[in-house]
């Protein structure tokens, strides 16, 4: 979906992290939905396109039983850029659970019907969603047709504009992430967590995937020998596993050498935790050659911690 289709989507898949978000998300922190009344469903449905079957995928999709054994099926979706086109996925996509229901009604006789519910988690942290987020928005109508158009409208979080509160609200893993976001969107930086960290590398995965950070893959290394699973823990030290990486890279190629080594790798360290360049050039003192060096660096060691 979008332009960054996410792979990695293990710690949502997980049952206690799955129904923490339904919970937090929809039901404003209440614990309606236990990991236990939880069962996956297949993300997979089908539809017919110029006479050819194919396949879209949800990122998860779980049954909920509710004590009245009622069905209902949530899917969560992961952006982490905006797309204008929302509102037609998914509206696709819950179109296809239901059609799913009434083939098993023709198939085995099933007269059980259920609501579809859908989450989509916007996880960008400089600007709020501003794409479409009905049908509507998505097309020039005339005011005639109005009335004969119905409207649906998506169910978006956006998670680097949830309050403290809502964070506090998570039990598991996800508040990390969610912590994450939000310091990055209010601080521009963040500042790691020191909770303890249930699901290690599904979480480390995931941050992987929305951020593109190298730090969360080298902290999966360190996770496998850590017994203080933090992410202060993992990713103080891949910080500084990096910077001295980088480091030597830089002396490599005879960029940072002499006096101002020191300036550089300050001014770098923070650009790299989302620094303005004219807040990092403040702090770091340097001039305006200097930070065109440093600026080059940045942009040759792309993806390189």
């Amino acid at each position: 979906m979008g332009k960054k289709d996410l792979t990695k989507k293990s710690l949502e898949e997980l049952n206690d992290v799955f129904a923490d978000i339904v919970n937090v998300l929809l039901f404003n922190g209440r614990r309606l939905v236990r990991e236990e009344d939880l069962e996956d469903a297949n993300p997979v449905s089908s539809y017919n396109a110029h006479g050819k079957i194919r396949n879209q995928v949800r990122d998860v999709a779980k049954f909920w039983k509710n004590h009245e054994v009622r069905i209902a099926l949530v899917g969560l979706e992961n952006q982490t850029e905006e797309d204008e086109d929302m509102p037609l996925r998914m509206i696709g996509y819950d179109g296809a659970a239901y059609r799913d229901q009434l083939r098993r009604g023709e198939r085995k006789k099933e007269k059980k019907r259920y609501p579809v519910v859908s989450l989509v988690l916007y996880f960008g942290s400089t600007h709020r969603w501003r794409t479409p987020k009905t049908l509507r928005e998505c097309f020039k109508l005339d005011q005639a047709l109005k009335p004969y158009v119905s409207d649906y409208r998506i169910n978006l979080f956006e998670i680097a504009y949830l309050t403290e509160k809502q964070v506090r609200m998570f039990r598991s893993d996800f508040r990390i992430v969610a912590d994450y976001f939000v310091q990055l969107r209010k601080n521009k930086r963040y500042k790691p967590s020191e909770e303890t960290i249930r699901h290690v590398t599904e979480l480390l995965d995931l941050m992987q995937a929305l951020t593109k950070n190298n730090k969360f893959e080298e902290a999966q290394v360190l996770a496998k020998r850590k017994g203080d699973n933090t992410m202060r823990t993992f990713l103080d030290e891949a910080w500084e596993q990096g910077e001295q990486k980088g480091e030597q890279k830089g002396i490599q190629k005879g960029i940072i050498k002499g006096e101002n080594n020191k300036g550089l790798r300050i001014y770098i360290n923070m650009r790299k935790d989302g620094i303005s360049k004219k807040k990092a050039t403040e702090l770091a003192e340097l001039t305006p050659k200097l930070v065109r060096e440093a600026e080059a660096m940045l942009k040759a060691a792309e993806g390189v911690v």
